[in-house]
């Protein structure tokens, strides 16, 4: 009961699990964000925090625009992989992000959700640095400027 009541006063938000019929995902813990990002105090969570409220911006834009029902979640399973977040339309995964503050090698955890739905956009954003890359498998390593602008 205590989290509805920051939820309903817009300090935070929720999001549940991306569960499919052939993952083991975890399928109850939702985690929460802050609307107002800037108030987490490390770098690393308040990175995470400020991309899902972006992504949570644009999933109520594509709705209001052009009436896509989206739905932003993340993935955790039962083995301990987990990307951070995960956009769905019509029980597909059509968006995969992970977050990460320096640019470096593709998450295991993306690269094993990208292996499972390749034909779903993921991309990697890192924080610092600005080298950016495509892998073999299609997982885009991007800088969070050229993220946050494809959002647009």
């Amino acid at each position: 009961m205590g989290v509805d009541i920051f939820e309903r006063l817009y300090a935070i938000f929720r999001l549940p699990p991306f569960d499919a019929p052939r993952l083991r995902a975890v399928k109850k813990e939702q985690k929460h964000y802050h609307f107002d990002w800037s108030i987490v105090p490390d770098d690393g969570p308040r990175f995470v925090n400020l991309l899902a409220s972006h992504l949570l911006k644009w999933v109520h834009f594509q709705f209001d625009t052009a009436g896509r029902e989206l739905d932003l979640r993340y993935f955790r399973d039962v083995d301990g992989r987990e990307v951070d977040f995960v956009v769905i339309e019509r029980r597909q995964p059509i968006l995969m992000v992970e977050a990460k503050l320096t640019a470096g090698p593709v998450s295991p955890a993306l690269r094993y959700l990208k292996e499972r739905f390749p034909a779903c956009d993921a991309y990697q954003v890192h924080l610092r640095g600005e080298r950016e890359s495509v892998t073999a498998e299609q997982i885009h390593l991007w800088t969070t400027a050229r993220f946050l602008a494809t959002l647009v």
